[in-house]
C-alpha cells in the first residue's frame, strides 16, 4: 500500500533482537524507522518527528513502562495510532493500554505479517479520517436534518423514513435521477447515526472496471496480479464500523456482485490473491440512477443481491416534481456560496424565480446549485439576474462565454477583465432597461452611486436603445 511509503515509524523495545528485526522489517517497506530502548530516546524521536504510527513494548528495562510512554505520547498527539507489544503473559496489561488510547496489541512471538498489516491499517484509517476531517466537521452539519433543505412531503417523507432506521443496520437502497441527492441522504443516514464518528467510504462502481473495481472493494495481496507489489488494504476493511456507499451499484458486473452478496450474507470476505477470511462490521447504502426492477428483469441486477440491498428502498423524486423548493435551495446554495466567494448576494430577482420555477432542470439539485453557484460569481448587484446565469431553455439572453485563446486573447488576465468587462456591461444595460434608464434607481439597483454609475456608462460606451 503506497501510503506507508515515507513513513515514520517509533518502534521502542528493551530487547536489542526483536528491535533489529522489526527495524529491518519496517525499513524493507518502505518505512522511516526511529529505532529506541528507553523513554527517553522515544521523547527525544517524538520532538524532532512528525510520527505516523509508534509500536511499544509494554515491559521496558529500569523500571520503564510502555503504558508510561504511551500516556505522554497521546498527551502530545491525540490522533497517533499506537501498538502494543506484549507476552502472552501480559494480555491484561495490553488491555489496560488499548483503555488507555492503544490503538490495538501484538503478542510475542512477533508475526511479520500480522504487524505489518495492522500497522497499514492504522496508518490509513488514521490519514482518512484526516482526509475526511471536512466531512466530520462542516458536512455533518450540512446534512443534519435543518440542511436537507426541502419542504416537499415527498422528500420530508423519505427523510422521516431514514430517521427510523439510520441507528440499525439494514442495507439501504437509494434511488432517483442524476443530481437528486442520493449521496447526500447517504451521508445524512451516516453522520446522523451512531457510526457518525467511524468511516464513510464511497465507491463509484460505474467509474471502475470490474477488475479494479475488484481490487477497490476487497483489496489485495503482494504479488496478487501484475502490478500487486504490496499488500493494499481494500474498501470493506476500511470501512469496518462505519459505512461503505457503493454509488451506481447497478454498474457492477454480475462476478463483483456475487462477492458483494457474500459479504452482505457472512460480513467477511477474502482479499484478491489471499486466503484468510476477514470480518468486517459495515452497514451497506448502495444508489443508482436506474430503475432497478428492470435492471433484475434483464439479468444486469442479480434478484438475491437485490432483495439483500432494498431492506429500506428510498426513490428520491426529481426537482421538477418537487419545485416548491426551487427557492429554498436557492438560498441555501447562495449562502453556501456568499461565503466561499465572500460575496453578499441577498437573494434571486423575480424574473429569474419564474424562469426557473418553469424550467424541467434535467441535472436536477445538481444542476441548481452549478446555477446558483455561477450567478453567486458572477452577480453585479445584491441580487442575482437572469443576465448573470446560463439556464438552458430559458428565453432571456445571457453571457456567452468563450474559451481562453492565448493568441487570441493575450494573457489571461486580459482575458478575465474583458469578460468581465461584458457582463459587467450586460447587468448594466439590463438594470437601466428595467428602469427605464432612471440612473439613479439603476444605480440603487446594481449598489453604486449615480456618479459610478455615470462613469461606466461612459467607459462601456453604453446607449439608450
Amino acid at each position: 500500500m503506497g501510503c506507508v511509503h515515507g513513513s515514520h515509524i517509533l518502534i521502542v523495545d528493551d530487547e536489542s533482537g526483536i528491535l533489529r528485526g522489526l527495524s529491518d522489517l519496517f525499513e524493507s517497506e518502505g518505512f522511516v524507522v526511529h529505532a529506541e530502548q528507553s523513554i527517553p530516546g522515544a521523547l527525544r524521536v517524538a520532538d524532532d518527528f512528525n510520527l505516523d504510527i509508534a509500536i511499544l513494548d509494554i515491559r521496558l528495562k529500569h523500571d520503564e513502562s510502555g503504558t508510561d510512554l504511551l500516556a505522554i505520547l497521546k498527551e502530545r498527539d491525540p490522533e497517533l495510532p499506537v501498538l502494543m507489544i506484549t507476552g502472552y503473559g501480559s494480555v491484561e496489561s495490553a488491555v489496560e493500554a488499548m483503555h488507555a488510547g492503544a490503538a490495538d496489541y501484538i503478542l510475542k512471538p512477533v508475526d511479520n505479517s500480522h504487524i505489518l498489516e495492522k500497522v497499514r491499517k492504522n496508518i490509513e484509517l488514521v490519514r482518512l479520517q484526516q482526509d475526511n476531517q471536512y466531512l466530520h466537521g462542516e458536512l455533518r452539519e450540512k446534512y443534519c436534518s435543518s440542511e436537507i433543505v426541502s419542504a416537499d412531503p415527498g422528500m420530508l417523507g423519505h427523510l422521516q423514513i431514514a430517521d427510523r432506521i439510520k441507528q440499525s443496520n439494514a442495507p439501504v437502497l437509494i434511488c432517483g435521477e442524476s443530481g437528486t441527492g442520493k449521496e447526500i441522504m447517504a451521508r445524512y443516514i451516516h453522520f446522523t447515526s451512531n457510526r457518525k464518528d467511524r468511516p464513510f467510504i464511497c465507491v463509484n462502481c460505474a467509474a471502475l472496471s470490474e477488475s479494479l473495481l475488484l481490487s477497490e472493494l476487497f483489496g489485495h495481496e503482494k504479488g496478487a496480479f501484475t502490478g500487486a507489489f504490496e499488500k493494499r488494504l481494500g474498501k470493506f476493511e476500511l470501512a469496518d464500523t462505519g459505512t461503505l456507499f457503493l454509488d451506481e451499484i447497478g454498474d457492477m458486473s454480475l462476478e463483483v456482485q456475487a462477492k458483494l452478496l457474500r459479504v452482505l450474507e457472512q460480513s467477511c470476505f477474502e482479499r484478491l490473491g489471499g486466503s484468510r477470511s476477514v470480518a468486517v462490521d459495515i452497514r451497506i447504502i448502495s444508489a443508482t440512477n436506474k430503475s432497478v426492477k428492470q435492471l433484475v428483469e434483464e439479468g444486469e441486477l442479480r434478484s438475491d443481491l437485490y432483495y439483500r440491498i432494498n431492506v429500506v428502498e428510498l426513490d428520491l423524486p426529481p426537482l421538477r416534481e418537487r419545485r416548491c423548493d426551487i427557492p429554498l435551495l436557492a438560498d441555501h446554495f447562495i449562502r453556501i456560496y456568499n461565503r466561499r466567494y465572500k460575496r453578499n448576494i441577498r437573494g434571486i430577482s423575480s424574473e429569474v424565480l419564474r424562469s426557473w420555477m418553469s424550467y424541467s432542470w434535467p441535472g436536477n439539485v445538481r444542476e441548481l446549485q452549478n446555477v446558483v453557484n455561477q450567478g453567486v460569481l458572477l452577480s453585479a448587484s445584491d441580487q442575482i439576474e437572469l443576465f448573470h446565469v446560463d439556464v438552458p431553455g430559458s428565453e432571456e439572453p445571457s453571457l456567452q462565454r468563450r474559451p481562453f485563446d492565448p493568441r487570441r486573447d493575450g494573457s489571461l488576465q486580459s482575458y478575465i477583465r474583458q469578460i468581465t468587462q461584458e457582463a459587467e456591461k450586460i447587468a448594466i444595460e439590463k438594470t437601466l432597461t428595467a428602469c427605464n434608464f432612471n440612473q439613479s434607481k439603476a444605480a440603487a439597483r446594481l449598489g453604486m452611486t449615480r456618479k459610478t454609475l455615470a462613469k461606466k456608462i461612459q467607459q462601456l460606451q453604453i446607449r439608450k436603445l
